[in-house]
């Protein structure tokens, strides 16, 4: 049974938690015009991509009760703790978050850096290869991945069950992108023990891909990706492309940033998509 939606003490909460929120914690000028402390409602609402007289309500006390992935969306928003997050989900009516969401919320140091990442490609990813967040120029590269939901979150899950998720990759890269994937989940399910997410996972994929299931019973472990990236673009075509990880290791959370080497054909190329953005692959098919 759900708890009591205690509305008085949610908006309370948030409204400690925005004003205790600085503009340079979330990649925003401050400005000379500003005086309040903390962020404005209106940041926040964007932060959290939610209207601002919606979130307004909330803080007032007298909004409805928000959704599990509006208040998801809110922790996210506001770069709450672990603590902080499972806090607000008590006062919103929820035991607790769902696993899902749990897992998808972003460390605050992570969205600390990709704050400051917004013009370059980086994305951050779940422990079973999950997107959680993505910037524009990732998003032009690499397409949206985080829109999947289920076992199609995980980036493994697609890479044997969907065709289109090999794609972006150079097809000389596709044997050993495929041997790294299932070393990953073994040695997750090695950590996680029966039962786990990365259990589950791995049983689905040995039903569900003879390949997964192949190289499963190869035991392999140890393998790591390459710090090397040879991506298939659909309109610049192929890139080389460096890949720096940063761990988030509380989280099991890491942040990719893809780099060229300046005055590169691929340098060029990765510009191009900073600029360009989504908008211009926004009608081409994944």
């Amino acid at each position: 049974m759900d708890r009591i939606f205690d509305r008085a003490s949610l908006g309370a909460f948030l409204r400690a938690r925005r004003t205790a929120l600085q503009p340079e914690d979330v990649g925003l000028r401050r400005g000379s015009r500003r005086r309040a402390p903390g962020l404005r409602r209106e940041e926040v609402a964007e932060l959290c991509t939610m209207s601002a007289d919606y979130f307004a309500r909330l803080e007032r006390g007298d909004g409805p009760q928000p959704s599990e992935p509006m208040v998801a969306a809110i922790a996210r928003g506001l770069r709450l703790t672990p603590d902080e997050r499972d806090h607000l989900f008590l006062l919103a009516g929820y035991r607790t978050a769902p696993r899902d969401l749990r897992s998808g919320h972003v460390s605050p140091g992570l969205m600390r850096v990709m704050d400051g990442l917004t013009g370059h490609a980086a994305q951050v990813m779940g422990p079973l290869g999950e997107t959680l967040l993505q910037t524009p120029p990732a998003v032009a590269l690499l397409g949206d991945q985080t829109r999947y939901t289920g076992n199609a979150r995980s980036a493994t899950y697609r890479w044997f069950t969907d065709p289109a998720a090999r794609e972006r990759y150079h097809p000389d890269e596709h044997d050993k992108n495929s041997r790294t994937n299932v070393a990953l989940l073994r040695e997750a399910v090695a950590r996680g023990g029966t039962g786990s997410a990365a259990a589950d996972l791995a049983d689905v994929l040995r039903r569900t891909s003879e390949e997964f299931a192949g190289l499963w019973e190869r035991h392999e472990v140890g393998l790591r990706w390459s710090d090397i990236k040879r991506l298939v673009h659909p309109q610049v075509g192929e890139l080389d492309l460096f890949c720096q990880l940063l761990l988030e290791p509380d989280q099991g959370q890491s942040l990719l940033v893809f780099t060229a080497t300046p005055g590169t054909e691929s340098h060029e190329k990765l510009a191009l998509l900073t600029v360009l953005g989504t908008d211009r692959f926004a009608a081409e098919p994944e």
